[in-house]
């Protein structure tokens, strides 16, 4: 049997990682929640994830802050920016910053949740790779 997927959603808005969580819970997915750049990195530091949904419009630090934080101290762990108001150019600034994606708000649920499987096979393919060197 594969391992359900688990993906950590970082933003600051509480309305959307509740519907996010619930949205994806019923399609298999395994949700943990953070709230800012800084509860993501004490999540990741506690808890195995295998794709983080990353906001990039947040207060404090920044998604691409963030992003640059998660794949300093997680290289292979795969990032999928969120980005909002037409900002494609952030999403962009993500990817060039080791981001593997990134989806415009608002998305559809099913595009963002076949991205996901994208991102973790990527995640899988590079754990063979590394393991065989």
């Amino acid at each position: 049997m594969e391992d359900a997927i688990i993906v950590l959603v970082v933003d600051d808005e509480a309305y959307f990682l509740e519907l996010f969580s619930n949205r994806f819970r019923r399609r298999g997915i395994n949700v943990l929640t953070a709230s800012s750049g800084q509860q993501a990195l004490e999540v990741l530091d506690a808890e195995r994830v295998n794709v983080v949904i990353l906001d990039v419009l947040m207060p404090g630090m920044d998604g691409i802050e963030t992003l640059k934080k998660i794949k300093k101290l997680h290289p292979h762990l795969e990032v999928i920016m969120l980005t909002g108001h037409g900002s494609v150019d952030m999403g962009l600034k993500g990817m060039r910053h080791g981001a593997y994606d990134y989806v415009m708000k608002p998305f559809q649920i099913d595009d963002l949740l076949v991205r996901i499987k994208q991102a973790d096979e990527r995640r899988k393919l590079n754990e063979i790779e590394r393991s065989s060197q």
